[in-house]
């Protein structure tokens, strides 16, 4: 018995080998590791969320959480020695993608083109940030002792841009289609390859050292010179033999079929794939590790908070990344003719540092180049200049929607019993006829009137500048530039004289419109919005020469033109004049001597020129003929679905609108037999454009509207062949070189005030 029992107590004694052991202790390791991840990854998400309603983006959060878990004390003990290094493998290879995606988006071939107006908005903050540090850097004992290649690379690091940081900020804010939008992320985006490629040619010729270490000069220049060789025939071979492969590849991977395989030239379907997958990778999986590799290498017990010296630190770097890109881009902005507040906030914008910056601040450190205390201090000021961008897109979407009016003026939303208000615009005095017989045709009745405001739109030069004379006691100038007073003169007179001799229920005004290109938009919007008037006519940028053609124009005019029609604050016309100006005595009476037609398919900028084309018809001495499109029932486009862009049921309204406008219209003019009607029934567009160029030389005016975004079978394609989009596709054929040299156009646009930002267009222009 004695002896079982003792066998039996041998049977229950399990020998564990060290194979299970080392198991065991593998799996529990990566069981704490991937707990870590997954509750960093969980609290990033969480923090994201949570300050998402303050429109800050998810590196703020990060590096918040990243800073707090990564100097938890019980957390930083898991750490160990062979983690920490694993850690900062994961972290190299995770940069080493985030640079490879950043380098396929940028386009090199930049710095052999003239610089545009993006290039030197960065050009301009990069060099004032970049004096600024060198200046101040030295004397702040960022190092023990002066060093020229720390000096200069932080110099490089303060002058650039997190690109990528900012491209989804200001695309997440909304504003990445509107003007200042689309400067700053090409703007952000050169300086970000401008600086990045100085930092890599820097590294080639001073090549840090791990531990600091004293490196003889000698094994210091052969090491440049092997990297720089290295770094020359990879360049070559990127740029001259692999791009035969990289298109062969895209070639065979054409929209539609399933990737084959993968290369990276800079465009094509291929390339954009891998970086989204890349993007995708580093945001779910890196980007938590990053960040908590960022909070155990930036210790606050090292941060020395009680030395005046670090604290000292922290606000000059702040302070020079600031001042030195609001300074640059302030300057640049000046040349470039930007007004100051916006000059300011792309200077604000442009201090947005990133993922990059953070990286380089823990590698000083890691390197031995600095002490902790500043690498945390050079985190903590990365974080301070990307937190303030949202409250600087606010402003601009605020200065913005002050721009936008708070009421609606239009032809079809004024009383009838109202007098109406138009800002005529010309460019010389070889618009005053043209000028004065618009006025005739469009002065409606004596009661109740009609108030024009005549704008002269001149470009401010240099020359002119030097002749404004600023007046006493008023905030305006006085223009006493010769010429510019000739032309006044001469309109004010030939005006002045029309009204004082048939001018009854006219009333007249005169404006300037003076300042640069750029500026001369804007001047407009404010004019006509401050005078309340319920159109602005402008003049076609094309003018006709003698044997009746149109010349190649005027570009300025041009985007004075293309801007109003983006901003203004109610409806525009645009006249093309060709020959309007030429008829000579046109009066009330009842000769119907000027034939003038208004074409309507439908869309709001259609029953905006019908609106307009009412005024025209009281005019005893215009016979105006109104000419509708209407889809042929019987056709095959009448039932074939469209690639439309609007949805049924807002065509439906479209067209409930279109009809109650034209019945409207009817019933007051056509009907009692004031205005002449007819029908075109027509199948397509072809067909559109053929029954246009019939009309050519019937009329000495045809009213359109734009109607750029009227979704009609009768237009559908027209916009693919257009001269000038400003025009619509019915003016533009209209007003083309190989149309009758004696009838004049009208195009006519609606004011639109509906967009996405409480009123404000996603494309809205500021600059």
């Amino acid at each position: 018995m004695g002896s079982k029992k003792k066998i039996h107590s041998f049977q229950k004694i399990s020998i564990v080998g060290p194979c299970t052991l080392k198991l065991k202790e593998l799996f529990g390791k990566v069981a704490k590791y991937a707990f870590g991840f997954f509750l960093m990854y969980a609290l990033c998400n969480i923090s994201h969320f949570l300050l998402k309603p303050y429109s800050q983006p998810r590196i703020t959060s990060d590096t918040v959480i990243g800073l707090l878990i990564g100097n938890i004390g019980f957390i930083r003990n898991q750490v160990t020695d062979s983690a920490s290094k694993t850690l900062n493998f994961i972290v190299d290879f995770g940069m080493i993608c985030y640079m490879f995606v950043l380098g396929i988006e940028m386009n090199p071939y930049i710095l052999f083109k003239e610089p545009t107006k993006d290039a030197k908005v960065a050009y301009g903050g990069m060099l004032s940030t970049f004096i600024l540090a060198c200046a101040i850097t030295p004397f702040m004992h960022f190092t023990e002792g002066f060093k020229v290649d720390f000096t200069l690379s932080l110099s490089t690091v303060l002058s650039s841009t997190a690109s990528p940081v900012l491209t989804r900020l200001i695309t997440s804010l909304k504003i990445g289609k509107s003007d200042i939008g689309q400067l700053v992320i090409a703007a952000g985006m050169h300086a970000d390859f401008v600086t990045t490629l100085l930092l890599s040619i820097g590294y080639v010729f001073c090549p840090v050292e791990s531990g600091n270490k004293v490196v003889e000069t000698s094994k210091r220049v052969r090491r440049s010179i092997e990297m720089g060789s290295a770094l020359v025939i990879q360049t070559l071979f990127a740029a001259y033999v692999s791009p035969f492969f990289m298109n062969w590849v895209n070639n065979e991977n054409p929209e539609g079929k399933p990737i084959k395989g993968t290369f990276l030239p800079r465009e094509g379907r291929v390339s954009k794939w891998v970086v989204g997958k890349i993007n995708y990778l580093l945001t779910t999986i890196f980007y938590p590790i990053f960040f908590f590799w960022m909070g155990y290498e930036a210790v606050f017990k090292d941060f020395q908070p009680g030395q005046f010296g670090t604290w000292g630190r922290l606000f000059v770097v702040i302070a020079i990344a600031t001042i030195g890109k609001v300074t640059g881009t302030v300057i640049s902005g000046k040349l470039l003719g930007f007004n100051w507040p916006e000059s300011v906030a792309l200077g604000l914008l442009l201090t947005t540092k990133g993922h990059f910056h953070i990286y380089l601040a823990i590698a000083a450190k890691t390197a031995g180049k600095t002490s902790t205390s500043t690498s945390t201090v050079m985190v903590i000021a990365i974080f301070f200049t990307v937190v303030h961008a949202p409250s600087v897109v606010a402003q601009i979407i605020k200065r913005a929607r002050k721009r936008v009016p708070t009421h609606r003026m239009s032809l079809q939303l004024l009383d009838p019993s109202s007098e109406l208000r138009i800002l005529l615009c010309l460019n010389g005095a070889q618009n005053v006829c043209t000028t004065i017989n618009f006025i005739e045709i469009s002065r409606g009745t004596a009661d109740p009137g009609i108030l024009v405001y005549v704008t002269d739109m001149i470009e401010l030069t240099d020359e002119i500048a030097a002749t404004l004379v600023k007046e006493e006691g008023v905030d305006t100038m006085t223009v006493t530039h010769t010429g510019v007073k000739e032309m006044r003169d001469q309109v004010t007179t030939a005006v002045q004289a029309y009204v004082g001799e048939s001018g009854e229920g006219i009333t007249l005004r005169r404006l300037l419109a003076l300042s640069t290109f750029n500026g001369l938009p804007q001047d407009i919007c404010i004019l006509a919005e401050d005078s309340m008037v319920a159109i602005i006519i402008l003049p076609f940028h094309k003018v006709q020469r003698e044997d009746g053609t149109l010349d190649n124009g005027h570009s300025g005019f041009r985007y004075v033109n293309r801007k109003v029609l983006k901003s203004a604050p109610c409806s525009v016309g645009i006249l093309v004049d060709r020959g309007l100006g030429l008829i000579e005595k046109l009066r009330r009476t009842y000769d119907h001597s000027v034939s003038v037609a208004v074409i309507f398919i439908g869309g709001k900028d259609d029953r905006e020129a019908l609106a307009y084309a009412g005024r025209v018809a009281r005019h005893s001495g215009v016979k105006l003929t109104v000419i509708r499109f209407l889809v042929d029932a019987s056709s095959e486009a009448a039932t074939r679905p469209g690639n439309y862009t609007v949805s049924s049921s807002e065509k439906e309204e479209e067209m409930k609108l279109d009809d109650e406008c034209f019945a409207s219209f009817y019933e007051r003019h056509v009907s009692c037999g004031q205005v002449a009607y007819m029908e075109k029934h027509l199948a397509n567009s072809a067909e559109t454009y053929t029954t246009l160029r019939a009309l050519d030389g019937q009329y000495s005016l045809i009213i359109v509207g734009r109607g750029e975004r009227v979704n009609s079978v009768l237009t559908f394609g027209m916009n693919d062949w257009q001269q000038c989009p400003e025009l619509g596709p019915i003016g533009d054929v209209l007003s083309g070189s190989d149309f009758s040299a004696i009838t004049s156009v009208l195009i006519i646009q609606e004011n639109s005030l509906k967009g996405q930002l409480d009123g404000l267009d996603d494309d809205f222009s500021i600059m």
